[in-house]
């Protein structure tokens, strides 16, 4: 399986500094990045919402992004978020929800305590040999496992452009979570759907959103300024995105597996 190394092209002392570089600007991430949409949360679900209304594990929930989602679904949702900065943003914006400190490696749960795991645009940063077993633990029998993507959809034109210029190896066509090795022993076999998604964006909140990426926050802040500037000048020459708000494209794609 593997670490953070799982990010493909990325080696694993870069993967790991990309990680744990979220939370200095933890505000800024709840401001700009996407939701998801409630087609794949649904999905993801699908193999618990039974008869009784399913427990929720958003397990590497960030600022509350999929936890949003998730709670026009089902009542009962726990989280669990290992940086600090991250998980105040959470419970400012989500007070009546249960966020725990906690990490893939060492989730805070007893075992059996949830119907499913719901993993947010975080999967990938997991060493899953040992959050696998974890994850495993604390799902009840017959409970599932889900990772959700927000993948901008570089299939188009323009979006492919800014992706170049932004040096973001992040989108539909450069980078699959299928690749990550979620299975056997602890899970049975990997389901993978796509959904259509978008976000309202103008150049500037475009750059904003950019700045929270990983490999944008772990630049010195030079080279992140001389970046910034570089895709602000882009998204200003170019049609699509040079006058007032425009849709981003995006694809979220779901993967799950049923605890084994």
């Amino acid at each position: 399986m593997g670490g953070p190394s799982a990010f493909p092209g990325i080696d694993p002392e870069s993967a790991a500094r990309r990680a744990s570089s979220f939370g200095g600007q933890a505000e800024a991430y709840a401001r700009e990045r996407p939701d998801y949409p409630d087609a794949a949360v649904l999905w993801a679900l699908e193999p618990v919402r039974g008869s009784q209304p399913p427990r929720v594990l958003d397990l590497g929930a960030g600022t509350g992004k999929l936890t949003e989602v998730l709670l026009r679904h089902v009542t009962d949702v726990v989280a669990v978020e290992p940086d600090p900065a991250m998980l105040r943003q959470f419970r400012v914006r989500l007070p009546r929800v249960e966020a725990l400190p906690g990490g893939a490696e060492r989730i805070p749960l007893p075992d059996s305590s949830v119907d499913a795991v719901l993993v947010g645009q975080a999967m990938h940063w997991f060493d899953l040999d040992r959050a696998a077993p974890e994850m495993a633990r604390v799902l009840a029998p017959g409970g599932a496992v889900a990772g959700l993507w927000n993948l901008d959809d570089d299939q188009v034109p323009w979006v492919n452009g800014l992706k170049e210029v932004a040096r973001s190896t992040v989108s539909r066509t450069q980078w699959r979570p299928d690749m990550l090795e979620l299975g056997e022993p602890w899970f049975g076999p990997v389901e993978q759907a796509w959904f259509p998604h978008s976000q309202r964006r103008t150049a500037e909140s475009m750059v904003a959103t950019i700045a929270t990426h990983s490999h944008v926050l772990t630049l010195s802040e030079g080279d992140r300024a001389e970046l910034l500037g570089r895709i602000a000048d882009y998204l200003r020459s170019t049609p699509e995105t040079a006058r007032g708000e425009f849709e981003l494209p995006i694809t979220t794609v779901v993967i799950r597996a049923l605890r084994a």
